[in-house]
C-alpha cells in the first residue's frame, strides 16, 4: 500500500455512521477493508501506539509534541511516527509557534470501536 493512499482516508464525522458495519455483521467492502487496514496498520507499532494513546488521553483533548515525545525514541523517530498516523488518517496537527499540537480525528475511535463491536 502506497502512502499515497494513506493520506486520503477521509474524515470521520462524529455525528456520522463509520464507514463500515461490524466485522461480525457483513463482509468489508476493499474500500472500507483498505481504509480501516491503513488505521490499523499505524498503529501496530508500538511507539506509534503510546503516541496516539498520550494525544487521545491527555486532558486538554489536543497534546503539544513536547509533552508527548518522551516515548524512549529520537525527536526524529518520534516525528516520523507522528506523521504516519496523521497520513492515516488518525490525527490532526497544528503548528503553534514552535511547537505542534495533535488532536485524535474525529470519529476515528468510535468508527474502530464500531468495526470490532460485536466481535466473540
Amino acid at each position: 500500500m502506497s502512502n499515497s493512499s494513506l493520506s486520503e482516508l477521509p474524515v470521520i464525522d462524529p455525528g456520522v455512521a463509520p464507514c463500515c458495519p461490524p466485522l461480525t455483521s457483513a463482509s468489508l467492502s476493499e474500500e472500507d477493508a483498505v481504509k480501516m487496514a491503513a488505521m490499523f496498520k499505524a498503529l501496530s507499532d508500538p511507539v506509534r501506539l503510546r503516541l496516539f494513546s498520550r494525544v487521545a488521553s491527555h486532558p486538554d483533548g489536543e497534546a503539544c509534541v513536547c509533552d508527548i515525545q518522551d516515548v524512549g525514541v529520537s525527536q526524529p523517530t518520534v516525528s516520523h511516527h507522528l506523521k504516519k498516523l496523521r497520513e492515516a488518517g488518525l490525527l490532526a496537527s497544528e503548528r503553534r509557534g514552535t511547537w505542534v499540537y495533535y488532536r485524535v480525528e474525529p470519529g476515528v475511535l468510535a468508527a474502530m470501536a464500531a468495526l470490532l463491536a460485536g466481535a466473540r
